[in-house]
Formats: structure tokens, C-alpha cells, sequence
């Protein structure tokens, strides 16, 4: 059996680290074999262009060598992590994928579309996912988690409050043009009922999952 891709997108602060670790919990209750990763970072070569892409001081990065930086973490995440897992039949929850360059590089930084697509095909090599859950929070609201929970900031999340809303603003877009993949998911709520509707929805969207 091919394994599945559940990729969990948003805004700093949305809340889909935790709901990652709970989704990643229930599976393993339900018997199904799943790993947890992320990008950038999800390999040991990601790992040293993490601390490139997100080290606060880190702050003379061109928004081009940004976005290569990630499609070069994507590539290596994709052929490393994601196409051996899949194929062995596990399911991957993703923290982050081609979704957030398109937000962030695309609509964040302004830069030309068809380049992050031409990349983003590169990177990917055929691979996409089976679903997307999108947690949509007010800008505000999700700075404002990152700062209670007293994680220092990274470089994306210490850019002026315009970028943010950019950002929104193109996974809002992209959840209008693909709704057969993406599912918004209000993260204003608390998390337990957000991990019930997560639940619900692959239960609904993952037919391999359903039969469990």
C-alpha cells in the first residue's frame, strides 16, 4: 500500500506543531505507521539550511537565494524522506511544503510566480499531496502566540507586520483555487476540537484511512 502525504500549512503561530504531534498520536493508535517531518529542515542536509533560512541574525538574505535555499531543501527532502516513506506505505505529516513557498516567496516576498513554480516542479519531481489542511488564525493573533510561548523569533517571523498579512493573503488565495486539496481549518478554536475536525476530515478525505 502507498503511503499518504498530509501536509499542515500556515501563518507563524496557527497552532500546527501541536496538531502534528496529536494527529501523529491518534494514528499510532489506529495502527498506521507514520512519521513526522518538516521543512525546511527535515533532513540533516535541511538542518544546516534551516539555521540559514532562520536565524534571526541572519538578515542579509535575498529574497532569490531565500527561495532557492528552500527548493534546495525540498529537493533533498523529497528524494530523502518523503518518496521512501510513501512508498513503504507510511503516512507523513508534513510541516510545511510547496504551499508556503508560494505564500511566503510568492505573495510575502513578491517575487515572479512562475519562477517558485518552475522551481517547485523541480523540487518535487511528480510528488504532491493527498491533503492539505490549512489553519487559518488572524495574523495578530498568531504573533502573538509565538511571543507567549517564549520561543525566541526567527528571521521570517521578526519581518514587518505587512509581509505577514501577504502571507495570509496567499493562503487564502490558494485555498480558493485548490479546495479539492486544501481544507481550511479555523485555529481560533481550542485544540482538542481542532483535532476532532482534523480526524473527521482525513477520515473522510483518505479512503485507506476510513476502513481502519
Amino acid at each position: 500500500m502507498h503511503g499518504k502525504l498530509i501536509v499542515f500549512e500556515g501563518v507563524e503561530g496557527c497552532g500546527k506543531t501541536t496538531q502534528i504531534e496529536l494527529t501523529s498520536e491518534w494514528l499510532h493508535i489506529l495502527g498506521v505507521p507514520v512519521i513526522v517531518t518538516r521543512e525546511p529542515g527535515g533532513t540533516s542536509t535541511g538542518i544546516h539550511l534551516r539555521r540559514l533560512l532562520l536565524e534571526a541574525n541572519n538578515n542579509a538574505i535575498d529574497p532569490r537565494t531565500e527561495l532557492l535555499l528552500y527548493a534546495a531543501d525540498r529537493a533533498q527532502h523529497v528524494e530523502q524522506e518523503l518518496k521512501p516513506n510513501l512508498a513503504a506505505g507510511k503516512y507523513v505529516l508534513c510541516d510545511r511544503f510547496i504551499y508556503s513557498t508560494i505564500a511566503y516567496q510568492g505573495y510575502g516576498r513578491n517575487l515572479d510566480m512562475n519562477l517558485i513554480d518552475q522551481l517547485n516542479t523541480i523540487a518535487i519531481a511528480g510528488l504532491e499531496a493527498d491533503l492539505v489542511l490549512w489553519f487559518d488564525i488572524d495574523v495578530e493573533t498568531g504573533l502573538a502566540r509565538k511571543r507567549k510561548s517564549g520561543e525566541a523569533a526567527d528571521r521570517i517571523e521578526l519581518e514587518l507586520i505587512d509581509f505577514h498579512h501577504r502571507v495570509q493573503q496567499g493562503y487564502t488565495t490558494l485555498s480558493t483555487m485548490y479546495p479539492e486539496k486544501i481544507v481550511r481549518i479555523n485555529a481560533n478554536q481550542d485544540k482538542i476540537t481542532i483535532q476532532n475536525q482534523i480526524r473527521q476530515i482525513c477520515t473522510q478525505r483518505l479512503p485507506d484511512l476510513s476502513i481502519k
